[in-house]
């Protein structure tokens, strides 16, 4: 039998616990083509994806997993799912302490 918990609190998700949620992030580098040319139209993609496969063959496989694109996977209990969707950036401000001036 597989055993979940989350990945927040720790909280066991197992068949008989709660009810489990999965968050999947990806993070890769973001790319905004300019504009389409006459001469992005006349190459020859298929030459150039062969000059790509080509690259990657001779790359070190450490290099290939680069911190251009991530995956991440978690899993959540409802508590923690529910947290997640109202901030899921971490921007909720740390609560401030109100010292008094002695």
């Amino acid at each position: 039998m597989v055993h979940f918990t989350c990945d927040q609190c720790g909280k066991d998700l197992t068949a008989g616990g709660e009810q489990r949620f999965v968050v999947k992030i990806e993070a890769y580098a973001g790319f905004d083509p300019t504009e389409i040319t006459d001469d992005d139209l006349d190459e020859d993609h298929m030459e150039a994806v062969a000059r790509l496969l080509q690259n990657d063959e001779a790359l070190d496989p450490d290099d290939v997993d680069s911190p251009i694109c991530r995956s991440f996977r978690f899993d959540l209990c409802p508590s923690c799912h529910a947290k997640y969707l109202k901030d899921p950036l971490g921007r909720a401000p740390v609560r401030q302490f109100d010292f008094s001036e002695n």
